[in-house]
């Protein structure tokens, strides 16, 4: 190790306070790059920033992560900055070089089957292990509703019994329509499909009978049996109960089921605009993330099918 990397270590180990385990990571990263250093033969003060996107480039091609080689140019931006303040170099040659981007994780979407198994779970109310009906009429009506027309959690959360001005939210079944507020405050309105209409009308029908006298919240559609408007982490535990209990292999959250109705949509029709009226987004680059999504879809399906899809083994 190098002097100047010795004495910068002592620095941050005393000025900052860093744990065993961090001080030990910033050892290896400072180590690799004196070593880069050593092999194309400058002093580390000496260092330029084509060196140091050379070195990148190295580590990319190396197989180490977009994050990976973040965290290591965050520990040499910070020796040079130090080695800058005692009047050592210049310039920071890390001051403008950035990590490869990360490929960004496709969504979580189910399989068509397996979204339409979990809508159509009915848990058994009547044996001697039987759910409780109230429950199990609010809990279908939300997965209906964020599978059956794509609305965030938060969405979901905030809409009412009944249209009114203070409403965030409202499913019309009479125009079998839901209109939501969503991100920036922008409302839109999503078709209610016949499954989503009907398991509505049947919360309705049986909601008021299982809320206490003087209940909290009397204008939220869905609400704990206290008689409150359900926060978007019961809905969370909820839906992940569920998923689980109709046999699903993947605990399930809301915005999986909004994964799923984009992605299902999208294969249906090939429609990007439409799904991106339907989501709301504002960006229609947000939502081509989906045709990811569908040419997975489309791989898989080329996989099973095609003769010379697949080498046979010999």
């Amino acid at each position: 190790m190098s002097d100047l990397v010795a004495r910068y270590l002592q620095h941050v180990r005393v000025e900052k306070r860093l744990a065993d385990r961090t001080l030990a990571l910033y050892t290896l990263d400072l180590e690799k790059l004196a070593a880069h250093a050593a092999q194309a033969g400058v002093e580390l003060t000496q260092v330029q920033p084509q060196h140091i996107r050379r070195w990148v480039a190295q580590m990319h091609s190396g197989g180490r992560s977009a994050r990976g080689i973040a965290l290591i140019l965050s520990g040499w931006r910070g020796l040079y900055a130090w080695l800058g303040r005692q009047g050592l170099v210049a310039a920071n040659p890390v001051a403008d070089v950035r990590a490869p981007k990360a490929a960004k994780p496709l969504p979580k979407a189910l399989g068509v089957d397996e979204a339409v198994q979990l809508a159509s779970f009915q848990a058994d109310t009547t044996g001697p292990h039987a759910a409780n009906p109230w429950l199990e009429a609010r809990d279908a009506a939300m997965v209906e509703l964020l599978y059956g027309c794509g609305l965030r959690v938060g969405e979901l959360v905030g809409l009412d019994v009944a249209a009114s001005g203070q409403a965030k939210g409202w499913v019309d079944l009479q125009a079998c329509e839901a209109s939501v507020l969503g991100k920036g405050s922008k409302r839109r309105t999503v078709p209610v499909g016949q499954q989503a209409h009907d398991a509505v009308q049947h919360w309705l029908a049986v909601r008021s009978g299982g809320l206490p006298a003087h209940a909290a919240d009397q204008a939220a559609l869905f609400t704990g049996q206290n008689g409150t408007r359900l926060t978007a982490q019961a809905i969370w535990q909820r839906l992940r109960q569920r998923s689980l209990r109709a046999g699903l292999a993947t605990p399930v959250h809301p915005h999986m089921l909004r994964h799923s109705y984009a992605s299902h949509v999208l294969q249906s029709s090939g429609d990007l605009r439409a799904v991106q009226e339907l989501l709301g987004h504002a960006n229609i680059s947000t939502t081509q993330i989906y045709t990811r999504l569908d040419f997975q879809h489309l791989a898989k399906a080329y996989d099973a099918a095609h003769p010379r899809a697949k080498r046979k083994p010999e």
